[in-house]
């Protein structure tokens, strides 16, 4: 990972999850990074898992065969030929269930990261009956010399993360989704709030099917809230070379500085 205040390179994607378009996906996502050079990969949450979620009962087999398939391909991230991948993952902790962000590097495997606290429990989206509450706290992580906040999916809504963000001088907030094609704009304009609220770089990677209940489009936006990067069907991965030093001197500009004397 670069040092900061020199650019570092970003992947997001869009990924599918059946298993007979993931292995392809996977194959040409595994080519883009290497070629691009990328430094840090963020993948979809539950990424090649299924959208358990969507039924509204809780299936033990299942969630075993999730957490199983889960550490599969954990063993195989080094593919990506990267440094550091950012994703989420099912856990199972003192016999409760959680979803999980981690942090994966060639050096030092997996390291838990925080779960996800904000559960919706809708039809098509039965997370609260699926996984228990993780963690309140929102702290800052460190993937090398790069520091970065965590907010899974549904916790983009979470605004009140984001002054503290600011505070903390936290120059990336990683946001893993599965979301919906028709929501896809309002997602985006969650992604611009963070990151203009925060003066950091929002970055998200979402899962994409067939149906559309998870709609692809993945993003990294400036601290200004200009999109830098876009996936789409065409294009489903996209890397962008960031300077971190951006988000130091956003902080000092407006809206960030008439907040900054009350935090």
């Amino acid at each position: 990972m670069s040092e900061i205040g020199t650019r570092v390179s970003i992947t997001v994607c869009e990924l599918p999850h059946e298993p007979k378009t993931l292995e392809a996906t996977w194959a040409t996502l595994c080519e883009h990074t290497v070629r691009n050079e990328s430094d840090l990969v963020l993948l979809p949450e539950f990424a090649m898992l299924d959208a358990v979620w969507e039924d509204e009962c809780f299936d033990s087999a299942r969630w075993s065969a999730a957490t199983t398939l889960s550490d599969e391909w954990i063993a195989r991230l080094g593919e990506l030929g990267v440094e550091r991948v950012v994703g989420t993952r099912p856990v199972t902790t003192g016999g409760r269930r959680f979803n999980e962000g981690y942090l994966w590097s060639a050096s030092n495997g997996v390291v838990p990261l925080r779960s996800k606290v904000f559960l919706p429990n809708e039809p098509g989206g039965w997370e609260a009956n699926w996984f228990e509450r993780g963690d309140t706290e929102f702290p800052t992580f460190h993937a090398g010399a790069l520091s970065f906040g965590l907010n899974i999916c549904t916790e983009l809504w979470a605004l009140e993360t984001y002054a503290s963000y600011a505070a903390r001088e936290v120059p990336l907030i990683l946001s893993p989704r599965a979301t919906a094609r028709a929501t896809t704009a309002k997602w985006i304009s969650a992604g611009v709030v963070a990151a203009v609220r925060s003066g950091a770089f929002s970055v998200s990677s979402n899962r994409v099917n067939a149906t559309g209940s998870c709609g692809g489009v993945g993003w990294i936006i400036s601290p200004d809230g200009i999109i830098l990067a876009r996936t789409s069907s065409e294009a489903p991965f996209v890397t962008c070379s960031i300077d971190p030093s951006d988000a130091a001197a956003a902080r000092e500009s407006y809206p960030r500085y008439v907040f900054a004397d009350t935090q």
